[in-house]
């Protein structure tokens, strides 16, 4: 099982987007994901998620909320605990990312660019507002397979 953390970071109507071409062997390839990493030994999910946004974008969080943690299950990768936040509040200045490209994107684009089917869920559940939630995705290959929102099956 992995621990990582995702972060949507807003600046006006537009989210801060990493869109991964550079690694080998990502599993997420040519997707456009919010901004996140594994955990490290003894970091709690904000520990996390303040050294990987500034690692990969040279930002630092001022203001961030936690906003549920999103379990992905797949028959290809090992199971993933994803801890999902959302910020608004940051100094320094944007860098070059060694793991893709990042652009600021408007809200209404997220859902056209590639992306994982679970994603378009959970972004969804934070445009709501929802209260914390936990929401478990299950994926086949690369498709969404079954999806339950705090135990229960919605997909």
């Amino acid at each position: 099982m992995i621990n990582t953390t995702l972060c949507y970071i807003q600046r006006g109507g537009e989210y801060l987007m990493l869109h991964r071409v550079k690694k080998e062997n990502d599993l997420n390839k040519d997707k456009w994901i919010g901004i996140g990493g594994k955990f490290q030994d003894k970091e709690s999910p904000e520990d996390c998620l303040l050294r990987e946004v500034e690692e990969e974008t040279g930002l630092t969080l001022t203001d961030y909320r936690y906003r549920g943690v999103v379990t992905f299950v797949s028959d290809r990768w090992p199971t993933e605990y994803m801890h999902l936040f959302t910020a608004d509040g940051f100094t320094g200045t944007l860098r070059e990312c060694d793991e893709g490209v990042l652009e600021w994107l408007p809200r209404a684009r997220l859902l056209e660019i590639p992306h994982w089917e679970g994603d378009a869920i959970f972004l969804e559940l934070i445009w709501r507002d929802v209260p914390f939630f936990s929401l478990k995705v299950c994926y086949e290959g690369e498709h969404l397979a079954a999806a339950y929102l705090n135990g229960k099956k919605i997909r």
